[in-house]
């Protein structure tokens, strides 16, 4: 299974960015978690946003009030709105998945090491 993620660019602080991620190939179950990670130059891998198993979301308390995650129309998408953003919120975003996943859990899904199946990322840019 491939992740493909889309929508990056640049935008003035304020603005908003839609991203996209769909995945390729079939997943072993239906019981998908996706999720949204980032990396700012010169820091770590942060999750940013899960949906986790029956579907609930969960946020980066940095994001909460400003990002939206939700489920893509195709299956095994998901997508994230990003609105009021922040030069801070510039990075390189990255899609993450896992199959047979039963958790919703922010102390489980917020970790890389969760998740099998990773996109190669879109770098978002945020001026001040």
């Amino acid at each position: 299974v491939d992740l493909v993620e889309s929508g990056g660019g640049s935008v003035q602080a304020g603005g908003s960015l839609r991203l996209s991620c769909s995945a390729s190939g079939e997943f072993v179950d239906n019981d998908v978690c996706m999720a949204w990670f980032r990396q700012a130059p010169g820091k770590g891998l942060e999750a940013v946003a899960v949906i986790g198993y029956e579907s609930v979301t969960i946020y980066a308390e940095s994001v909460k009030g400003r990002f939206t995650i939700s489920k893509g129309n195709a299956k095994n998408s998901v997508n994230l709105k990003m609105n009021r953003l922040e030069p801070e919120d510039t990075a390189v975003y990255y899609c993450a998945a896992e199959a047979q996943c039963l958790d919703n859990q922010w102390y489980y899904l917020k970790e890389r090491a969760f998740y099998e199946y990773w996109g190669q990322g879109t770098q978002v840019t945020v001026s001040p």
